[in-house]
């Protein structure tokens, strides 16, 4: 470690500086100011709320938040420079957060710093990979808003770490080398740390990032086409770069990014990376002055069109018959790129189109015909019927999550432009013309979004339409009350009553705002109240949560007082009636334009009015709440999440908001109904949900409240007590008596009216008090437990500080008088008076008095109880003596929580006074605990003594016990939090004695419970709990996790108030609330673990004893409270190991499995294993009693064991060595007003002796457990094996001997799971050796990873010379070779300076030093012939089972090593002894197993030969290559061809085809045998060539003879050879592309001359060509050539077949844009003709998937022309019907594909072309043409849609009118009648001619199918319809009959509304269309 140590820092620049900077973040201003002023402020922008100024006691001054704040920091600077990172820098981290956590804020520069210090020690080389994810979660929170550092401004970070720690999991290894013992680090951390400090790279070093980026490209191995575009998008800056450098504007590489995509067709990952990357680009380019800024934003109008294309992919809508536009085998190919994707649920794919969208709009969208605008519009258009909820399906989230992240993404735009936050140039501003035309294109979507089936969508639909609603109201708010009012009135489906009631909430805090729209509030609260009914709670949890948001923001007072001008409501009601009313005649598009229409007068008069009926709400919502708690079923059990559960819960919530916005009189109205409703009743089930409602109403008027309820329920418990006999008898079960119930009904009652209501209750002091004590005399059974609440509750009121302001108004503008102007007001955060309960005297007073009655009155019958003095006596079944035991336990622990706060934690530690902490902050140890300087629990045997003095020999213990827990004492700083009390004071002495004493009578029940007592469960519960509360309850009431359920309600209620853009926009009362939680943060910060006592010692050894006991109750709950406990008192853990360990090993050695289970659980399940295992005088006994138990005959034992095998593995690994870190950096933090370096130096000291020791502990215990592994049962040494694998295996010293003989020994062990477990140990001990040779034996070199290979050079490049890379594959055809290119990268895309290549006869090896060459030597030694033999008959046994049954690559990885060493003569085996074997094993090679081990072994000794010199390498080939050859050509059968393939793979994948040239040779020189009927054979030959083919890549050059024989023979007989056939020559011609540009500036150059989205990639060749060409025409001379209707396979049928293989593995490849040019006039035809071979079905399948691949292939802007063209021909040519339906389907897909890219000229021709075959002469036809019409207008963009409707409207409507039906004659009545007439042809002509007008019109109506109403021209075809050609016979009449009812059909949900659309005529028209009206 000390080279590490010499680069980090001695003592640099001070932080203490800015102490005196007092500014609270609350108020420091905003903007730069000049660069120092900039340096020592806290953040860019002011905090909004004022935390430190509404707390209701005094807080520390800056100056001491700044001391803290430099004193963790020096203490942070130590910890890291001293190597002390766990627990240290731990620690300190810890500590940092919480002083964060508090609000307080680091200047600026001191932010930059720790950003560096984290971004640092995040990416360390040689960090822990637990520590380091610490690190990384702390650099986050640094980062985590862009206003504490901007970027480029304050702090530029650099990516090369980052890219490092990639590196090792994406890029291809430089070394090949496994490094089995470098733990990585989670990648995800790694991407996550990427979103973070992306945005703090510089933008300068984009040009280098490409360099180092894009050679590794390559799509010949696609993966890395994959890893390089998932880099740039985690590195690649986005943030603009100086305006003076204009090379690195975005459009100067963005061609080159959409050339990049081109690369790689037909994938999701590709499509979903670029739109992340480019929607990032778009938002950080948006405020750059110098980027050029269009109506497409950034980008041009061909790169924003074919964005949007991606996007309609993306959205994965269905499309007629279309496949998906993906294929899956691209993204297959993505491999280790996987690992750069972002995570789909976090970063969905929505949120980056929405994002790239919104950051595109401005103004310059408005003023031209194409812009983002208009294409989002299009896109809208395009989709909007899949908005519908009868069309749900899985777009229907995506579509959803879209409108969502749209409209929130351009209202935080929105709100940021206006607050100047984002400093966007004026004319990129969003203004309210863009916001208007924004807000209308998504309106119509939203509204059939809030109705979606799916709740997730129906979720985002409604925070959308909240979104609009902001932006523009009076666009949003009419058509919604225009739904919801028919909804609310009963008038529609029960589903649509939800969801409006849901829209109601949302909008409700708009609504009252908005002119005109907040008069309707108080009707629509009055429709609402019906939904609160006992039948259906969700819709009850709707209105209730409406009301809640309405009570937020509106007062319930009574404004028509005064006023004389108004009577009552009745003018609000008329006027809501008629509002009503016109909104049912205008329907969806009705217009309330109260803006104008309204005057203010009126508009205040109406809402005057309507407050008028508050009076009449209150009341009747009142009586519906009581209905609902009288009809509530009864809870099934608590926290269930059942609706009565919710209901419970969301009644407070609405009734808090409600009665603190009451009038007084209605205020009073509320209270009386509510007392006499408590006073009457008793509902069981709604006991809590009616206390809650009265705790709500005695927060908000506590002394009125309470003066009504405290009599009247103490009068009633005592009648309950004395008059009925409640609680007079103990009851078992858990269910209340129904004699009990009346008395728990009240006491719940009380018991919520008296807590968080303030000093009210001292009015009632005396009858409080007494009411308590008579219940505790009184009473028994579970009522007890409700009587001790009550007591807890009222001591909580008494003690606690608490807001007790729940107005939603400032006390001053309520004595003002409230009016209209303050409905919906919203206060500043900044300017709030808060109520505080702050206790007083005589509060404090009182809650003493009660708890020392209480407490005393219950230790007293505690100590009674247990020494025998008490009345009850344990006799008989003693019940009654342990329900008096519990009764008072579960008392004591709810004084304990009572209190909590009047606990002080110094006390509470034994006293520790302020002057006995040192200067440093550590605390001596000998104040912790009152007696010895320090227990040192020594380990001897298996007995653990404590011993007092230090140890005289050089014991390693001594330094193993220091520090060797977290817990060492370190200062936590605590801040003022308003505590009540004085120290010294006599009830501050009174309050900690009660406490005392109480530990002490908790002992003493624990002792005799489990002396006497051993399985009285009933009272083991409550003492443990009890226990706990004495623990954690010092400070807070943590046992109640008070803030976390604060706070989770409370971000609860503030979620429908947030708005992006703007900060804590909330109502007054949730503000306030704020407060409070940060109270309460404040509090539990200064809850920190305490020094522990003596009592803590003891009743922590009483928890771990009960930990272990043998009853299952005990031991859960006394390691529950231990494991409170140990966290809430310092150095508690090494005090409770000890006894556990004893206890596990007795009960291994007695077979005590309880004990066992005790102890394991509670010392490896819980924070105790952390501690073992960095306290090494405990890991070893630990390690060894596992093993023990682990053998224990017991299955719940061993499956505890399993889980824990990790954890104990664990142990073993290898502490930090070293860490390499910066210096500067850590130089940084250092302060420098003293010098710690001795402090430093003496720690590092201490840390490097630790180390040392505990290397020495794991080395000893290795060795002990290897002689364990050696003779125990396997079972036993499986689990030994593991954990001496990471025990012994060390940098350093590899292994020892002892284990090395066992790791060698054991790979040929009998037993299959220990030989997997040796064999694997033995690869990672040969893979640490060479790894530690090639790092040149030093381990920093193994921490950087730079490895010297000997063999490896680096070949410079010719990148000048234009034939370079034509020479360089030229060198891949022969066999010699200079140097080997095992990498497939270098130049595929772009050629860099040099490449790495490998020496083709290296000399040297690797250099093995002393204490390898140790081991290989032993190893060697090892390695006889009977090792191999047994290890060869091992591979040729049958696996167990038939998954096994594989080629297993960890045998030949093991072989490889192991021939290794023969090579190099260090084995007792000869090449010649393994030829032998060899020949044994494969015997006659009939078995499949023989097949499976000889590949192995051949895979293993080839493999190994790659570093060799050619000697060695030929005398090896000579062997194996002869037997490969026999079995390739002679012995490969279906069971063993996966054997040989994987063996190929093995060999050829990532190295030069030449390594391995005879294979590759002799498979290339294959040619098709047309006389061989051995078809496996020969496939599988072939299926071997390809597979040499996808390995070799583009440096498979022997191609040519190999596609000659192939397509002279398509026509091959055999199916399985065709179809090997067909994807080798696929994989062939994929591999032939590559594009080799000379440098990356060339390739930018290149495609930024050729156009704004670069080249087009994949053109064909004029040799590709050429085999198109001459391929198809050979089909179709073989077409002609075979006589129709013939059965047998034909020349034509094989050979189609095998082109067809071949075009669906092409085009479902990236590559498949290279076929492009063949689509019209070579390919569809024929597969058109293939389609109709009806005699071979397997031919027509096949042709059909091509055929749907066509319109799914990416062409270019304009490719698509010729296309169109040929389907339009065919389509009205083709004299086969079957062609031209088919070609519809392509039609259809190909428009809706590339909606974007089509030109105006071709969308006119498709519709034309589809309308003409309106008139085809084939049903078919004609029905497919019209259901492609329909659907084309469907998803047309609105301006050509309403173009082609009216166009096609009046054709099709003349056509009908034209063509009339001739009158019927007699003659012809009478024909019809006997069935002898004869069509006409003219006749037949002039039905074809009105079936095509019918099918025209029709599909015009079926192109709008959910518009509601319909659009006003569908009325008029429908009864166009009905009265000309319904009457038709045959198919004129039915297809008439289908539209009309299709239409009825789809409308059932707005029929309502839709028929208001119809004139009367019209409907009479409609309904004698059809036997059954559908239309009435």
């Amino acid at each position: 470690m000390d080279s590490a140590r010499e680069r980090l820092a001695e003592l640099l620049s001070s932080l203490e500086g800015a102490n005196g900077n007092d500014i609270s973040r609350a108020t420091s201003p905003g903007g730069e100011g000049s660069s120092d002023g900039t340096k020592k402020l806290s953040r860019s922008r002011p905090r909004t709320y004022p935390y430190f100024k509404y707390l209701p006691y005094e807080v520390e001054n800056e100056v001491e938040r700044q001391r803290n704040f430099g004193e963790i920091l020096k203490h942070l600077y130590v910890a890291v420079e001293a190597g002390d990172f766990s627990p240290g820098a731990i620690h300190w981290t810890r500590e940092l957060r919480g002083w964060l956590g508090l609000k307080f804020d680091p200047t600026k520069e001191q932010r930059v710093k720790l950003v560096r210090l984290y971004y640092e020690l995040s990416l360390a080389p040689g960090i822990d990979v637990a520590v380091s994810e610490r690190f990384s979660s702390m650099f986050m929170i640094l980062t985590k808003r862009k206003h504490y550092l901007r970027p480029g401004k304050d702090v530029t970070l650099d990516w090369r770490p980052l890219f490092r720690e990639l590196k090792v999991f994406v890029l291809p290894s430089e070394s090949g080398i496994i490094q089995a013992t470098n733990v990585k680090r989670n990648v995800r951390t790694l991407t996550k740390l990427c979103t973070f400090a992306q945005l703090y790279f510089n933008p300068q070093e984009t040009p280098i990032m490409l360099k180092e980026f894009l050679p590794y490209f390559s799509t010949s191995f696609v993966e890395g086409a994959f890893v390089v575009t998932g880099l740039l998008n985690l590195l690649l800056p986005t943030s603009s770069a100086p305006s003076d450098q204009e090379h690195l504007v975005p459009q100067n590489y963005l061609p080159t990014f959409f050339h990049l995509w081109s690369l790689v067709n037909r994938s999701k990952v590709f499509d979903t990376t670029f739109l992340d990357l480019f929607s990032r680009l778009a938002r950080d380019s948006l405020p750059a002055n110098h980027i050029h800024f269009t109506e497409y934003g950034i980008f041009t109008k061909d790169q924003s069109n074919i964005i949007f294309t991606a996007i309609l992919r993306l959205l994965e809508i269905p499309v007629g018959q279309a496949t998906s536009p993906y294929s899956t085998t691209v993204d297959a190919g993505a491999g280790l790129g996987i690992m750069l994707e972002r995570d789909a649920k976090k970063h969905p794919i929505a949120h980056h189109i929405a994002r790239w969208i919104v950051m595109s709009l401005s103004p310059a969208c408005l003023d031209t015909e194409d812009s983002i605008l208009a294409n989002l519009e299009g896109l809208i258009q395009a989709v909007e019927t899949f908005f519908h909820p009868s069309n749900s399906g899985g777009w229907t989230k995506t579509l959803s999550q879209l409108v969502y992240y749209l409209a929130d993404f351009f209202v935080m735009r929105w709100n940021r432009e206006k607050s100047g936050e984002m400093d966007v140039p004026e004319e990129r501003r969003l203004n309210d013309k863009l916001k208007w035309r924004f807000v209308l294109c998504l309106r119509e979507v939203i509204f059939m979004g809030i109705y979606a089936k799916s709740g997730t969508a129906m979720n985002f639909s409604l925070s959308t339409l909240q979104s609009l609603a902001y932006l523009e109201p009076n666009l949003i708010l009419p058509g919604a009350l225009q739904r919801i009012y028919p909804s609310m009135q009963g008038l529609v489906e029960v589903h649509r009553t939800t969801s409006s009631l849901r829209s109601l909430q949302i909008l409700s805090r708009i609504m009252v705002k908005t002119k005109g729209f907040r008069c309707h509030v108080t009707s629509m609260l009055g429709l609402a109240l019906p939904g609160i009914d006992a039948n259906d709670l969700d819709k009850t949890l709707y209105t209730l949560s409406y009301i809640q948001s309405v009570c937020y923001s509106i007062p319930f007072y009574d404004l028509t007082k005064g006023k004389d001008e108004i009577s009552g409501s009745m003018l609000a009601l008329d006027w809501v009636t008629s509002e009503v009313i016109r909104m049912e005649q205008e329907g969806a598009d009705v217009d309330l334009d109260y803006v104008n229409q309204l005057s203010d007068e009126d508009e205040e008069l109406i809402l005057r009015s309507s407050t008028a009926s508050f009076t009449e709400f209150l009341t009747s919502l009142l009586g519906r709440v009581f209905t609902l708690l009288e009809n509530l079923p009864d809870a099934s059990r608590v926290r269930s999440g059942s609706p009565e559960e919710n209901v419970v819960n969301t009644l407070p919530a609405a009734f808090t908001p409600l009665l603190a916005t009451l009038s007084p009189e209605l205020y009073d109205l509320a209270l009386n109904k509510i007392a006499d409703f408590v006073g009457n009743h008793v509902i069981h089930q709604a006991r809590d949900a009616m206390a809650f409602i009265c705790n709500a109403l005695c927060k908000v008027s506590p002394a009125k409240a309470l003066k009504r309820f405290v009599p009247m329920l103490i009068q009633a418990i005592r009648t309950e007590i004395d008059e009925n006999g409640a609680a007079s008898t103990r009851n078992t079960g858990s269910e209340v008596l129904p004699r009990d119930r009346g008395l728990v009904w009240n006491v719940s009652m009380l018991s919520m009216c008296v807590v968080h209501v303030g000093d009210a209750v001292l009015a009632h002091k005396a009858e409080l008090f007494d009411i308590a004590i008579y219940m505790q005399q009184k009473c028994q059974g579970i009522p007890t437990v409700h009587i001790s609440n009550y007591i807890h509750h009222l001591l909580l009121n008494l003690t606690g500080t608490y807001t007790v302001d729940y107005s939603i108004y400032e006390a001053d503008v309520l004595s003002r008088g409230l009016g209209p102007d303050d409905w919906g007001r919203i206060p500043k955060p900044q300017d709030l008076n808060i109520g505080w309960h702050v206790p007083n005297r005589e509060e404090i007073a009182f809650a003493i008095e009660l708890f020392s009655s209480q407490c005393e009155n219950a230790l007293d019958a505690l100590t009674a109880l247990i020494d025998g003095s008490s009345t009850i006596k344990r006799e008989g079944t003693g019940k009654a003596w342990s329900d008096e035991v519990s009764r008072n336990l579960v008392l004591l622990r709810l004084l304990l929580a009572g209190v909590s706060v009047l606990f002080d934690a110094k006390t509470a530690a034994g006293r520790i006074d302020e002057g006995e902490i040192e200067a440093n902050g550590d605390i001596h140890m000998k104040h912790t605990n009152g007696h010895a300087p320090e227990i040192k629990t020594v380990a001897s045997g298996n007995h653990f003594e404590a011993k007092n003095e230090p140890t005289t020999e050089d014991n390693l213990d001594s330094i193993l016990g220091v520090g060797g827990d977290e817990d060492e004492v370190k200062p936590t700083f605590r801040y003022p939090a308003g505590y009540l009390l004085q120290s010294r004071d006599s009830r501050y002495d009174t309050v900690h004695a009660l406490r005392e004493r109480t530990g002490i009578v908790l002992h003493d029940v624990h002792q005799f419970l489990v002396e006497k007592e051993e399985d009285d469960m009933a009272c083991f519960g409550p003492l443990y709990t009890a226990y706990k509360s004495w623990f954690i309850d010092v400070g807070i009431e943590r046992s109640a996790h008070v803030l976390d359920r604060i706070q989770r309600l409370f971000t609860a209620d503030i979620h429908p108030y947030k708005v992006s853009g703007l900060r804590k926009e909330y109502p007054r009362p949730l503000l306030l609330r704020r407060a409070n939680v940060y109270h309460l943060q404040r509090l539990r910060h200064n809850a920190s673990p305490r020094p522990k006592s003596d009592l803590d010692i003891t009743l922590l050894l009483d928890l771990a004893h009960s930990g272990v006991s043998l009853y299952t109750e005990v031991r859960r709950n006394a390691q529950n409270a231990g494991e409170s406990a140990i966290k809430a008192i310092i150095g508690a853990r090494p005090l409770v190991i000890p006894p556990l360990l004893q206890a596990l090993e007795k009960g291994i050695k007695e077979n005590d499995y309880a004990r066992i289970k005790g102890a394991i659980y509670s010392l490896l399940f819980g924070s105790l294993a952390k501690t073992i295992s960095r306290d090494w005088r405990y890991a070893p006994t630990l390690i060894k009693a596992y093993i023990a138990a682990s053998t224990a005959d017991k299955p719940s034992i061993q499956k505890l064991c399993s889980g824990a095998t990790f954890q104990v593995m664990d142990f073993g690994r290898t502490l930090e060595r070293m860490v390499i870190l910066d210096r500067d950096i850590i130089q940084a933090i250092a302060p420098t007003n003293s010098d710690f370096s001795s402090k430093i130096s003496t720690k590092r000291d201490f840390i490097k002796k630790k180390r040392a020791a505990i290397e020495v502990k794991k080395a000893a215990l290795s060795d002990e457990l290897v002689d364990l592994a050696r003779t125990s049962h396997w079972k036993m040494a499986s689990r030994t094996a593991a954990i001496v694998v990471t025990l012994g295996l060390r940098f350093d010293s590899l292994a020892s001997e002892n284990l090395v003989n066992l790791l060698t020994t054991g790979s040929i062990d009998s037993h299959p799971g220990l030989r997997g477990l040796y064999s694997g140990a033995l690869v990672a001990l040969f893979s640490l050796i060479d790894t530690r040779a090639l790092c040149q034996h030093r381990y920093e070199n193994y921490l950087l990873d730079k490895q010297h290979i000997p063999a490896k050079i680096q070949v410079t490049t010719r990148q000048e010379d234009p034939g370079w890379t034509v020479e360089h594959l030229a060198s891949f055809a022969k066999a010699d070779a200079e140097y080997y290119i095992d990498h497939d990268y270098p130049g595929w895309l772009v050629w860099d300076k040099s490449m790495p290549a490998y020496k083709s006869n290296p000399k040297e090896d690797i250099d093995y030093d002393d204490v390898e060459q140790r081991v290989l030597t032993q190893i060697g030694k090892l390695l006889d012939r009977t090792w191999f033999s047994t290890f060869f008959g091992y591979l040729k046994q049958e696996p167990r089972d038939a998954a096994a049954d594989r080629f297993r690559m960890a045998s030949a990885m093991m072989l490889v090593s192991a021939f290794e060493l023969m090579y190099d003569g260090r084995t007792a085996v000869t090449f010649e002894d393994i030829k032998q074997e060899i020949g044994e094993i494969f015997g006659d090679g009939t078995d499949k197993h023989q097949h499976r081990a000889t590949a192995e072994i051949l895979a293993g000794l080839l493999c190994s030969t790659v570093d060799r010199n050619v000697e060695t390498r030929t005398m090896v080939w000579a062997y194996c290559f002869p037997i490969v050859r026999k079995v390739f050509a002679d012995s490969l059968t279906p069971e063993n061809t996966g054997y040989w393939a994987t063996f190929l793979h093995l060999l050829l994948q990532g190295r030069d085809p030449r390594r391995s040239w005879p294979i590759v040779d002799w498979l290339a020189s294959f040619r098709l045998d047309m006389s061989s009927n051995a078809a496996f054979k020969e496939s599988s030959k072939i299926m071997l060539l390809q597979q040499c083919v996808t390995d070799a890549g583009w440096h498979f050059q022997l191609e040519k003879p190999v596609l000659e024989d192939f397509l002279a023979h398509l026509d091959h007989p055999y199916k399985g050879v065709r179809e090997a056939m067909g994807s080798t020559m696929a994989t062939i011609y994929r591999t032939r592309y590559h594009e080799s540009y000379k440098d990356v500036d060339t390739l930018v150059e290149h495609q930024n001359a050729a156009t704004s989205i670069g080249t087009r990639p994949y053109e064909p060749t004029k040799e590709f060509s050429h085999t198109m060409h001459e391929t198809f025409e050979l089909l179709e001379r073989w077409r002609q050539e075979r006589p129709p209707g013939q059965q047998t396979p034909s020349s034509y049928t094989s050979g189609s077949k095998t082109v067809l293989l071949w075009l669906d593995s092409m085009l479902s490849s990236h590559e498949c844009t290279q076929m492009i040019q063949f689509f019209p006039n070579v390919f569809m035809e024929q597969l058109l003709h293939m389609m109709d071979i009806k005699e071979d079905q397997e031919l027509q399948g096949l042709a059909y998937h091509v055929f749907r691949h066509l319109p799914n292939i990416p062409h270019r802007i304009g490719e698509d022309s010729e296309l169109i063209t040929a389907l339009i021909r065919i389509g009205t040519t083709s004299p086969l019907w079957h062609q031209r339906l088919r070609v519809l389907i392509n039609m259809q897909v190909i428009y809706f594909r590339r909606l974007f890219l089509i030109s105006h000229d071709q969308q006119q021709r498709l519709f034309d072309c589809v309308s003409s075959m309106l008139e085809d002469v084939q049903l078919e036809v004609r029905l497919g043409a019209m259901t492609t019409l329909s659907g084309m207008i469907r998803c047309s963009p609105s301006s050509l849609r309403t173009k082609i409707v009216k166009d096609l409207n009046k054709k099709f409507t003349n056509m009908l009118l034209k063509s009339p039906l001739p009158k019927k004659t007699r003659n012809d009545i009478s024909a019809r009648s006997t069935g002898t007439s004869t069509p006409t042809p003219e006749h037949a002509k002039l039905v074809l001619t009105r079936h095509a007008a019918v099918l025209g019109l029709g599909s015009l109506v079926q192109a709008f199918p959910y518009a509601s109403p319909p659009p006003e021209w569908i009325p008029s075809v429908l009864s166009t319809l009905a009265t000309r050609a319904n009457s038709d016979l045959g198919v004129v009449g039915k297809s008439v009959k289908s539209i009309l009812s299709d239409f009825r059909k789809t409308r059932q949900d707005t029929w309502h509304m839709d028929l208001k659309a119809f004139t009367p005529e019209q409907v009479e028209d409609l309904e004698g269309s059809l036997v059954r009206s559908y239309f009435s």
